[in-house]
């Protein structure tokens, strides 16, 4: 965890009650319903993560939480002593008559740097690793698909060093972590601009970084 996202954090942590902590965290089950599909990206810092795919059409909701681990019912402190393996991660479901896979992967890779490995703009360590959980062969193979046609497009000069692996379980981050942009804008603002994050993604992708997320207030 970096300094920055610590100070910011930690007075959250205090502030929330050992009950909601515990109640607001059971691992999330798939979606029953055929015209649901779900998506599951790691990007670095969660807070950042939920917002772009919120803003686009056809998501029906995200959650924040922990994946790609080997520990049971991780919390955040647990995640953050990089001893479960876990990544920060957002699930992304969505409706696939009103969008696709493959819109979602490029909402995923305009808000990343992908040539950072185990660190996302000021935050590092493996919690912090890009990564794209696929939840079936057809996302695996676009997934494969888009990855390999950014590291042929000539946009970077290193490899492309984001993880595909097949979607394990995905445990719900604490209540005090889902939409936290959207619910603090002046502590996630002051967040954001102290980490260099749209400075690195102008950078990395010119006028196509971040799409379709609006600025917070």
């Amino acid at each position: 965890m970096s300094k920055l996202h610590q100070s910011i954090f930690v007075p959250l942590v205090l502030a929330a009650s050992a009950a909601t902590l515990v109640a607001a965290r059971p691992a999330v089950a798939r979606h029953a319903d055929p015209a649901v599909e779900i998506a599951t990206f790691a990007g670095g810092c969660f807070w950042s993560m939920e917002r772009p795919f919120d803003h686009t059409p056809g998501v029906i909701s995200t959650t924040v939480g922990y994946t790609g681990g080997h520990t049971q019912n991780p919390t955040y402190d647990d995640v953050s002593s990089r001893t479960t393996g876990h990544a920060e991660s957002v699930q992304v479901r969505y409706d696939p008559s009103k969008t696709s896979y493959d819109k979602l992967l490029y909402v995923y890779w305009h808000n990343i740097d992908p040539v950072s490995r185990n660190r996302q703009f000021c935050d590092q360590g493996t919690e912090y690793r890009p990564a794209i959980f696929y939840n079936n062969e057809a996302q695996h193979q676009a997934a494969e698909k888009s990855k390999q046609d950014l590291a042929k497009s000539g946009l970077f000069d290193k490899p492309i060093v984001v993880e595909i692996a097949q979607a394990a379980t995905f445990y719900n981050a604490e209540a005090y972590h889902q939409h936290f942009a959207d619910k603090n804008p002046d502590r996630y603002n002051a967040y954001r601009r102290g980490c260099g994050r749209d400075d690195r993604l102008k950078e990395l992708w010119g006028s196509s970084a971040e799409p379709n997320v609006p600025p917070l207030p």
